[in-house]
């Protein structure tokens, strides 16, 4: 609970930043929405699960699950990406679900720039792009696992 400022602080910069500028009007208030400290609390509350990445005291990555199979939040600070953390999170998030839940099937709704990033870290599109009834255009994704060696790979 008392990481929710920091989260929301974080996840509110890479949206405006990397999500934002791709989404209808409608879509943007939902999604700015949802991001702030009272709506992460309450996901917290929920038990819908939030992973934290930090290099020494600065939060640098968040992933949120819920339910155990679907990913609605994986978001790395601009300065920081491209250093492997969201492939951490996700291993993180991943292992912590197949060991609670024996998930094995993993889904999420993909920013259009992001699609390559999850398509790396084993995602495939369900079909195309969509527009959610609240205005958000995302493409569905799911990763199902093999095996346990699947884990491994990651």
């Amino acid at each position: 609970m008392a990481d929710a400022r920091a989260i929301s602080v974080l996840v509110r910069r890479v949206v405006r930043r990397w999500v934002l500028p791709d989404q209808p009007a409608k879509g943007v208030a939902f999604l700015l929405a949802g991001t702030g400290t009272k709506a992460i609390r309450q996901r917290i509350l929920i038990d819908q699960r939030f992973h934290l990445a930090y290099l020494g005291d600065v939060l640098v990555g968040v992933a949120a699950i819920r339910d155990d199979s679907h990913l609605f939040q994986l978001y790395v600070s601009t300065r920081y990406q491209r250093r492997g953390i969201a492939r951490l999170l996700w291993r993180r998030v991943m292992r912590d679900s197949v060991r609670r839940a024996g998930t094995r099937r993993f889904t999420l709704n993909s920013s259009a720039l992001a699609v390559p990033m999850y398509r790396q870290l084993g995602f495939v599109a369900m079909g195309p792009e969509q527009t959610s009834p609240d205005g958000i255009r995302s493409t569905p994704m799911q990763l199902i696992l093999a095996s346990d060696s699947h884990l491994g790979m990651l």
